[in-house]
């Protein structure tokens, strides 16, 4: 699939997200452990959540989708059982670190697959403290690469200090330590998405969190079966929120979103970057708040992103470097190594591409220096497989002259399925249409500090 894209006119528009794929994989996971039956509302039903689905299927766990968004899951007390062949995790490396994480707690033997892009990125940093914990667990390809041979069972918790800042790495320790005897104890270099353990403890399973922010889980405990709604996927909604601040008057509110307070830094960067940014918690029942966000466009200056606060808004880097290409001066994000580990080496693909369209771009080894504002042009631009380096330079699309073109955009269904159908009323906008504020009594979000 091609996506062809051309300058958008004024942007003024409402819309919501779907589901949150990090809280998709983790509540189907949790609520298969439970002691009952769970429906889950407002799931992501893209291609790496549905691979969390599949196996967890495969693992004996009765799973119904009597609409797209919607689950019914019947826990079975944490009583897996063994696959009758691989299991297939597709190109979703939270798929395969948490299934690591789940399976190093079981007796029998599994072995986690995946295509060719999950097969370069790097396993050892959750394949080593399994180990520790017990877990026989033998990387088959080169470099502590997948497929992953796992044979749990007798786990003993840890205290474990995270040498990268890794939620997902986080989240297996977590889902390790429920099967474990004594406690589990995860420290944190810096924050990370708390989903699991936020999960965990509406499931009202006990963990515990000092004030150095590690986090502590105890064995031999089972979800309590509750049903759960899911909200709106910010880092989905990154990208509109992104190509609203950049446009000068532009206007966009996206309603009922999640708006987790380690998932929300990257709307601290767009507010130090000069955009009006408000927003408006309305539900705080189920332990993930979420509301609304509205965004209003000015000429955006350009900031440094830095230090330990890129771990929190990894996932918006792309898009983010898309706003600092069309932003007043120089951009500077730095410590964003892990930015070469994800689907494709994303620095790399950011700086290729921002080139390709007529910005000037300094790559570094951990990050980019990217010289504005660009006067973008069209092109023919690569997804490189990524789904967000393909929805980031869609959105440049539509601050470029002449027409865009996003090669191989099916990877875009990973995550967002449903992305182009919005683009379209980003390019041309028919409905949905709103004229004024709507929370603009609020006051702004916090500034994250560089």
């Amino acid at each position: 699939m091609e996506l062809r894209i051309k300058r958008a006119p004024r942007i003024d528009i409402e819309i919501t997200v779907p589901g949150d794929k990090s809280i998709s994989h983790r509540a189907v996971i949790i609520a298969a452990l439970s002691n009952g039956t769970c429906t889950l509302r407002g799931f992501l039903p893209s291609e790496d959540c549905m691979h969390t689905v599949n196996a967890m299927r495969a693992l004996g766990i009765k799973i119904e989708q009597p609409e797209p968004d919607t689950l019914i899951v019947h826990g079975k007390k944490r009583v897996l059982t063994p696959p009758k062949k691989d299991i297939d995790c597709g190109n979703s490396g939270t798929t395969m670190r948490l299934l690591a994480g789940l399976l190093a707690g079981q007796t029998f033997e599994s072995r986690l697959v995946g295509d060719a892009g999950i097969s370069r990125r790097p396993m050892d940093r959750v394949i080593a403290p399994l180990r520790r914990m017990g877990a026989n667990i033998v990387a088959e390809g080169p470099e502590q690469t997948s497929p992953l041979r796992i044979h749990g069972g007798s786990l003993r918790g840890i205290h474990y200090r995270l040498p990268i800042a890794s939620a997902q790495v986080k989240g297996a320790l977590l889902l390790a330590g429920l099967f474990a005897r004594g406690k589990t104890t995860i420290e944190q270099p810096s924050p990370t998405r708390n989903h699991t353990e936020v999960l965990l403890n509406y499931f009202l399973v006990r963990t515990v969190q000092d004030d150095d922010g590690n986090v502590t889980v105890f064995g031999d405990q089972v979800p309590e079966s509750r049903d759960f709604t899911i909200p709106g996927d910010i880092s989905s909604a990154a990208f509109w929120l992104v190509a609203a601040a950049v446009q000068p008057r532009g206007h966009l509110l996206v309603r009922g979103v999640g708006l987790n307070h380690t998932r929300t830094a990257f709307l601290g960067i767009l507010l130090r970057m000069g955009a009006q940014v408000r927003e408006a918690i309305e539900d705080v029942d189920q332990h993930e708040p979420s509301g609304v966000v509205e965004v209003t466009g000015v000429p955006l200056k350009a900031t440094v992103m830095q230090g330990k606060e890129v771990s929190q808004f990894i996932d918006e880097l792309p898009i983010l470097a898309v706003a600092g290409a069309l932003a007043n001066g120089q951009t500077i994000i730095r410590h964003a190594q892990e930015l070469r580990v994800k689907e494709t080496d994303r620095i790399a693909a950011i700086a290729h591409n921002l080139r390709t369209m007529g910005a000037q771009v300094t790559e570094m080894t951990d990050g980019l220096q990217i010289y504005g504002p660009a006067l973008l042009h069209g092109a023919r631009v690569a997804s490189f497989g990524d789904h967000r380096i393909a929805m980031a330079f869609a959105i440049a699309g539509l601050f470029a002259e002449g027409e865009t073109i996003v090669q191989d955009a099916d990877c875009i269904r990973e995550s967002y399925p449903g992305f182009e159908t919005v683009l379209e009323e980003f390019s041309n906008p028919r409905r949905m249409q709103i004229s004024t504020p709507v929370i603009g009594s609020l006051a702004p979000a916090p500034v994250e500090e560089a």
